[in-house]
């Protein structure tokens, strides 16, 4: 068996050798749904919310580099430096003594993205590195164990989840199952070969024990401490018991070790949820009872889903602050949303705040410019559920969650004028309804040849000069 394994995982070195490059969570195969009521009940609200930022910030943020992995030692990572690998490790771990965020302001991340029309957060309490957001008791490697120590706002993650409740954001803790600063999970005994544990866990069951405790105090500091819980969403999935590796997981490319990385989350997720009643777990790949919705990374499904979902991916190329990053125009934006939505899912958009804990200028930019047009569009995006005939071209369809309203997005590509009519087959609106434009509340012409829908546009709106990412329309739809 072990031969045919090693035979296997030579195979796979050859397969999605891009995603495995990004460090890229692919999408899980299989859905199981959740059976406790407060669960599925938690899960249709977050399915009415639809849009969400995801928070990176930790020390590659005092850098602004690739957030972790650098230090990991893996064949596609390049490290910007010619520094022998441990002396690397050394300098990364020594940026503790450099991160002192003295700007640090929480409000402001919650006022851009409830300009941006953001209603759920995930905050990366703590990331790959093992560098903690939060006041745990259990490592003295924290931001709150260093020059930012004596600020009254030392308890990040407090200040970060309080910001968000007070705008109404649903609330959910990003929490890395790997921690490459642990004994516990990197021995200093062996070397660093990967993002996986050093040290083979049968033969140190008591060390793998340690590590387990650790992951469950701090997740239960998590749960029991810092308020009102939504979502608790755990990355790493390469840390999962051996038995939910099959192919899917090999496929990545990313390196598997022979022994089970099993944290025991049947454990944790009682405990969390003694303390958060109906939280949502989000496993990340590990299909079960604990991924409660997939999460495709920097990317949408190529086609509608039967199973809740959300697509994380970056408002600029990284996940964390980088200097002179380039940034995603609110069109592209508000376009991988709109399709996103269409076919069953939430966008979940990345945002690094810099060192200092101010977002930068491009990022608050482009969020006030998406919330413009969710300000008057945002009826077709949130609360809605999927259609049958949800595509048609760069025209997207939605429904409200009572079947009674159905929606027409329409994308228009950037740069280009808005055409006079808009078409679309199929959807046909009920007989003598009206047709309304959302972002000006206009009844709209319209008639129907066939199975074909054409919807006249006012004179006055292809007279301006103003441009228009996308078009929502609201009709009742026939029987």
């Amino acid at each position: 068996m072990r031969i045919c394994l090693y035979f296997l995982l030579l195979m796979v070195l050859f397969i999605d050798t891009a995603i495995a490059q990004q460090g890229v969570h692919p999408q899980s195969a299989t859905y199981e749904w959740p059976t406790d009521t407060l669960v599925r009940a938690k899960l249709d609200k977050w399915q009415d919310q639809k849009f969400g930022m995801i928070i990176h910030w930790g020390l590659y943020a005092v850098p602004g580099i690739l957030e972790s992995w650098t230090i990991c030692s893996e064949d596609w990572i390049d490290r910007d430096s010619n520094m022998a690998y441990d002396d690397y490790k050394k300098w990364y771990w020594g940026l503790k003594k450099d991160f002192n965020p003295v700007n640090f302001n929480p409000e402001q991340w919650a006022a851009a993205g409830k300009a941006a029309g953001m209603r759920y957060l995930v905050f990366t309490t703590k990331h790959h590195d093992g560098f903690c957001m939060f006041d745990t008791k259990q490592t003295d490697f924290k931001i709150s164990n260093g020059p930012f120590a004596n600020n009254p706002r030392a308890d990040v993650a407090k200040y970060v989840f309080d910001a968000f409740r007070k705008e109404g954001y649903m609330i959910g803790a990003y929490f890395s199952k790997p921690d490459w600063h642990t004994e516990y999970y990197w021995w200093p005994k062996y070397a660093t070969a990967n993002r996986n544990n050093n040290y083979d866990i049968h033969k140190y069951p008591w060390r793998w024990n340690k590590y387990k405790e650790f992951t469950y105090n701090q997740i239960s500091e998590l749960m029991n401490n810092y308020g009102a819980m939504d979502i608790l969403w755990l990355d790493g999935g390469w840390v999962r018991p051996r038995e939910t590796v099959n192919a899917e997981v090999l496929s990545w490319g990313a390196p598997i070790p022979e022994w089970s990385q099993d944290i025991d989350m049947p454990k944790i997720a009682a405990m969390a949820r003694r303390s958060q009643p109906g939280l949502l777990m989000v496993d990340r790949t590990v299909h079960g009872p604990y991924e409660n919705y997939q999460t495709p990374e920097q990317r949408i499904p190529d086609k509608q889903l039967p199973n809740p979902w959300e697509s994380c991916m970056t408002l600029a190329n990284n996940w964390g602050f980088v200097p002179n990053d380039q940034f995603k125009s609110p069109a592209k934006v508000i376009h991988a949303l709109i399709e996103i939505v269409a076919k069953g899912g939430s966008l979940l958009l990345g945002i690094g705040p810099q060192a200092d804990g101010t977002l930068p200028t491009e990022a608050t930019e482009r969020l006030a410019a998406i919330g413009q047009w969710m300000n008057v569009n945002g009826a077709a995006i949130y609360n809605t559920r999927t259609i049958a005939n949800y595509q048609q071209g760069n025209i997207f369809f939605t429904r409200s969650k009572d079947a009674g309203t159905v929606y027409a997005l329409a994308r228009i590509k950037e740069g280009e004028a808005l055409p006079a009519v808009i078409e679309w087959k199929g959807n046909l609106p009920k007989k003598g309804t009206k047709i309304k434009l959302l972002q000006t509340g206009q009844t709209l012409k319209w008639v129907s040849e066939g199975e074909s829908v054409k919807v006249t546009l006012p004179a006055a709106l292809l007279k301006t000069k103003e441009t228009y990412p996308a078009l929502a329309f609201a009709f009742t739809p026939a029987q």
